[in-house]
């Protein structure tokens, strides 16, 4: 990648869908939309819009930059669906980026911390694994995720040094709430 790469990066792990344009080391462009659903829908689009307003079109990108979680697990995975398919299709690196990298980013000795359903907290220290906790053991403050705003340029930013590893993937630290079916799968017959 180049020294001052063009790197559009995005998020969708929340209730945004989120976009920044980082051009020869500066965000020339920040596009937020506050959404509960819809972001599959609008991703594209408004990642469309993003580059047309820039005067760039997709080919100009060095690299992609996506959130990976942990967050909403659709969104994630809308995102990270794109990210991939963009990146394969330019054939650029997808760069994931998770929040706690982002909060990182901004707070770098912080307890970064995702909120996540029945009062409790994706947490990470920098450096460490990432826990589940509730939010009444946690013994040190923990610092929330920023405005879309911040963090989709946070990891806009932090894309522009990293190196490219695998593709991204969804970040998921616990496993699913849902159980697997308890029937037996159907019986398929053949044809022959």
């Amino acid at each position: 990648m180049r020294s001052d790469p063009t790197i559009l990066a995005f998020d969708t792990s929340a209730a945004h869908c989120a976009a920044a344009l980082l051009v020869g080391g500066a965000i020339t462009q920040v596009t937020v939309e506050a959404m509960a659903k819809g972001q599959a829908e609008r991703l594209m689009p408004l990642l469309q819009d993003v580059m047309t307003t820039a005067g760039l079109s997709f080919d100009d990108l060095d690299a992609v930059a996506v959130g990976v979680g942990p967050g909403n697990f659709t969104g994630i995975r809308i995102a990270v669906s794109a990210a991939r398919g963009l990146a394969l299709a330019l054939e650029i690196p997808a760069i994931g980026v998770s929040t706690f990298d982002a909060i990182h980013h901004l707070h770098p000795d912080a307890l970064a911390a995702v909120p996540a359903p029945r009062d409790h907290l994706y947490v990470r220290r920098a450096g460490g694994a990432p826990d589940y906790r509730h939010r009444d053991t946690l013994t040190a403050a923990p610092v929330l995720p920023p405005s879309p705003t911040a963090l989709v340029t946070a990891m806009a930013q932090i894309a522009a040094t990293a190196d490219p590893g695998p593709a991204p993937a969804p970040l998921y630290i616990k496993p699913a709430d849902a159980a697997p079916s308890r029937d037996a799968p159907p019986v398929l017959l053949d044809d022959a």
